[in-house]
């Protein structure tokens, strides 16, 4: 794992996410140096001039600052690289630098390789998180729980179908993911224009080895001013923040009944309250997450793009593309390790659903007298049960055993030893078990490739 430097970058740039601005050149350097060997072996530049191009394209060679104060003058910094890139190599290959392409040509393609590289990084966590998830879906897929809708107590569900829930979500993250990184990282080589006029008849020859040299996809035409490719790959992206973020929230709401815990030595404090064990891992998640949809949006309005290109649309997309790599890849690095060290409270689990006083299983006692009274008159029946134990300060088992109801529920054929079995959460979890097997079904059969 790699952490960048600098105040926020342990939060927001932890991980093997590189998109930063020696990433950024270095694959606008690549993309420059496969162009030159593609124009090579096509015959259209001297032999061995790629791999002269291809020498001197390394990103240590060139400042990234003048390249940055010189895209003052032309909107990008392509132009720059390209005068620094053709001075850095002998005089008789200088011909093959940046042959038939356009600046976009060269940052989008950039773009495509920060992504795929990124992208291998972001997987990994993802899988990493994923095999977590499935433990703690095996290791509890009967441990019993209160389950919650709206945030107030529903009916029990296992903490193993929980993790499952977490499993499955991270899982297709993984595999929207993985299709992009396949189908839809695509080089991009259009000239000035989108005709590879410069190229003359070469040109879809030469567009063809490029992706090869760069292992990147070939798109049917060029997409200069179609950014659906950079909608897959942010929604993509979004969607695996957003299973992240999910599973971050519930961790945080699960640790304030003390159900679960993160671990971590030494983390967690407060600078304030000695006695407190936050659950930072989660925090941090939703930190890099809440900010990811602002992102995408600004992705998506930046798609409409006018003709063969855009004013000003293409530019918008450079750094809120590198921030969603960047964020999203944060978000994995930080929820493998929450899930890897979850503390799971058991035993806890089950006291908090016991002293729900066996409201919970409302909805089981309801459906036994369903057929004796009918659904809405059996809902209603026990409804007012259930507020009079609470007016009362009963359990519910109490108040049905106890007066009016205890005489419906006989009249109804309802036996006591009926009753005390509804009232048992560990006979009401439906297909929670068979859902969790699904999930882990479902995991184990992955295609081996969403593990890089």
């Amino acid at each position: 794992m790699r952490t960048q430097q600098g105040l926020f970058a342990g939060i927001f740039g932890r991980g093997g996410v590189d998109a930063g601005d020696e990433a950024w050149l270095q694959a606008m350097l690549d993309a420059e140096a496969a162009l030159a060997r593609a124009v090579e072996r096509a015959g259209l530049a001297a032999a061995g001039a790629g791999a002269a191009v291809t020498a001197a394209a390394v990103a240590s060679g060139f400042d990234p600052g003048e390249l940055g104060r010189q895209a003052a003058l032309t909107g990008n910094p392509v132009p720059a690289l390209v005068r620094a890139l053709t001075a850095a190599v002998p005089p008789w290959a200088a011909s093959a630098v940046h042959r038939g392409a356009t600046s976009q040509d060269i940052l989008d393609t950039a773009a495509m390789l920060v992504a795929k590289r990124a992208l291998r990084a972001v997987l990994a966590d993802l899988a990493d998180a994923a095999d977590a998830a499935a433990g703690l879906a095996v290791a509890h897929r009967g441990t019993i729980m209160i389950g919650r809708t709206l945030l107030q107590q529903a009916v029990p569900v296992t903490f193993g179908l929980v993790a499952a829930g977490w499993l499955a979500s991270i899982d297709e993250a993984r595999q929207a993911l993985a299709r992009v990184r396949d189908e839809r990282l695509a080089v991009q080589l259009g000239g000035a224009a989108g005709t590879l006029a410069a190229l003359g008849e070469a040109g879809p020859r030469v567009a063809g080895l490029l992706a090869g040299e760069l292992g990147l996809a070939l798109p049917v035409l060029p997409w200069h001013t179609d950014r659906r490719r950079i909608l897959d790959l942010a929604a993509a992206l979004t969607g695996a923040a957003a299973a992240l973020g999910k599973i971050a929230r519930d961790v945080t709401l699960l640790a304030q009944s003390e159900v679960v815990r993160e671990g971590g030595a030494g983390r967690g404090g407060s600078s304030a309250m000695p006695h407190k064990r936050n659950p930072v891992a989660s925090v941090l998640v939703l930190g890099c997450t809440r900010r990811v949809p602002g992102l995408l949006a600004t992705l998506a309005a930046a798609a409409e793009q006018e003709h063969q290109r855009a004013a000003g649309a293409w530019h918008a997309e450079w750094e809120p593309l590198a921030d969603l790599l960047r964020l999203t890849g944060s978000a994995a690095s930080w929820g493998a390790e929450l899930l890897a060290g979850l503390v799971v409270d058991g035993l806890r689990m089950r006291a908090n659903l016991d002293a729900a006083g066996g409201f919970p299983m409302a909805e089981r006692v309801a459906a036994l007298l369903a057929p004796a009274l009918g659904p809405a008159a059996a809902h209603d029946l026990i409804a007012a049960a259930s507020a009079d134990a609470v007016a009362a300060g009963e359990s519910l088992g109490s108040m049905l055993k106890s007066g009016d109801t205890a005489r419906s529920l006989a009249a109804a054929g309802v036996t006591p030893g009926q009753l005390d079995a509804a009232l048992d959460p560990a006979g009401y979890l439906g297909a929670a078990a068979a859902f969790t097997d699904a999930a882990l079904a479902a995991h184990r059969e992955l295609d081996p490739r969403l593990r890089p």
